[in-house]
């Protein structure tokens, strides 16, 4: 059952959807169409103006099927360019000044978006918190850089993105005083970015799942060298005319052979997109866990016990050492730095329930954390899951999710401790 609800923005009046407890406003612009002359550029805000139809999602940004889609299933949504836009769930648009949660999905800096996976209306009911997630742009329309080009304009993005909240989510019945962003994988490495231009806080508390915290940023010169490359692959000797290509060609060089072996020849450890240390908006330090960006909000950060098991070949054992080299223990150094500041710092560890094809692999907590299961039907990684372990993880986590988001001590000792969640 669902009925219209209003909502005045300003100028804007918006209309969303309301279900029992939860109000939905998705498809917000927050920025102009990345389209034309802006493709590759920084994002333009775009104030909303009169009658905005906001009972949708919005598309998610263009982008190839995801290279987890073995373990997570399809991600079947509409895409377009014009993706800049986010989605709120709220408990009231009043004066009550909820905490926010701000989502940023991962997916190597390629995939994701707004997505059933990611329905904020459980967590935003349950916990009486405003919940936000953002669409930004993936691939080369966000992470590609060229000559003359801007480097992490898909980072500007999401920015840009806490930035709108910090503004307007008061009129969502939210407190832009008590902000926590919450990334899981590269959208972990995103909010660790956003910590580290030394900007004003956009956000108080951060919520690092499974991110792999320790590699240093790429460097500008590997970066220009793997655009120039992909460009070339796309048909476009340069960016003004990689701005007039057909998205489709961009996104189809990603998979070409000479662009991944550029990608293999810069031997950094890197994939073929993430945050490039240019100078600018990545500026100052060569790695997420400079103590600079730990120490400046409390922190919630783990990782799931089988990671790997989600990126290695059918038959072939998992690795437990680069489980612990690229999550664990980033997760404890950043919590260590957090904790020495005089930050909260508190530290889990994902086990899952028994019986999960792939353990508790990559991606294995978000259900459970979204109250989304249904959602993930088709997901090979949870075939045969016991309903009854699914809602008794679902309450756990997101019971203490919404604790720390909330400032509240968590049912366990703070870090170096470590609770497990089985």
């Amino acid at each position: 059952m669902r009925e219209i609800v209003k909502l005045q923005l300003g100028p804007a009046t918006l209309t969303g959807i309301q279900r029992p407890g939860v109000a939905r406003f998705g498809g917000l612009r927050y920025a102009r169409a990345p389209v034309g002359q802006l493709r590759f550029a920084p994002p333009v805000p775009a104030p909303l103006q009169g009658g905005v139809d906001a009972t949708g999602i919005g598309p998610i940004a263009p982008q190839l099927p995801s290279q987890l889609s073995h373990v997570m299933g399809p991600c079947e949504a509409p895409q377009s360019e014009d993706c800049l836009h986010l989605t709120v769930w709220t408990p009231g648009a009043d004066a009550e000044q909820r905490p926010v949660v701000v989502w940023c999905h991962g997916g190597a800096w390629q995939n994701g978006g707004v997505l059933d996976w990611y329905d904020g209306e459980a967590l935003a009911r349950r916990g009486n918190v405003v919940v936000v997630a953002v669409n930004a742009r993936q691939g080369p329309l966000g992470w590609l850089l060229a000559e003359g080009g801007v480097a992490n304009v898909g980072l500007l993005d999401l920015k840009l993105a806490f930035q709108w909240v910090s503004q307007h989510i008061a009129a969502f019945g939210g407190d832009p005083a008590q902000v926590t962003a919450m990334g899981q994988s590269a959208g972990g490495v995103n909010i660790a970015a956003l910590l580290m231009d030394g900007d004003p806080l956009l956000f108080q508390r951060a919520i690092l799942q499974s991110a792999p915290l320790g590699r240093s940023f790429r460097s500008a010169a590997a970066a220009l060298s793997i655009g120039k490359t992909l460009l070339h692959a796309a048909g476009a000797p340069d960016l003004e005319q990689a701005r007039a290509l057909p998205v489709q060609a961009l996104l189809r060089a990603q998979s070409a052979p000479e662009v991944t072996a550029a990608v293999r020849a810069q031997a950094d450890g890197h994939g073929l997109f993430g945050p490039v240390l240019d100078g600018q908006t990545v500026a100052r330090f060569p790695t997420p866990l400079a103590s600079a960006a730990a120490t400046r909000v409390d922190v919630l950060a783990g990782w799931n016990h089988d990671e790997m098991r989600a990126f290695t070949p059918p038959g072939t054992p998992a690795s437990d050492e680069q489980t612990e080299q690229r999550f664990a223990a980033p997760a404890r150094q950043w919590a260590a730095q957090a904790a020495h500041a005089g930050r909260s710092a508190w530290l889990y560890r994902f086990d899952g329930p028994p019986g999960l094809p792939l353990g508790a692999c990559h991606c294995a907590e978000l259900p459970f954390v979204f109250g989304t299961v249904d959602a993930f039907t088709s997901a090979p990684m949870f075939a045969g899951i016991d309903p009854a372990d699914a809602r008794r993880l679902t309450h756990d986590m997101q019971g203490a999710w919404l604790d720390f988001v909330r400032g509240k001590p968590l049912q366990w000792a703070p870090s170096p401790q470590v609770h497990v969640f089985a």
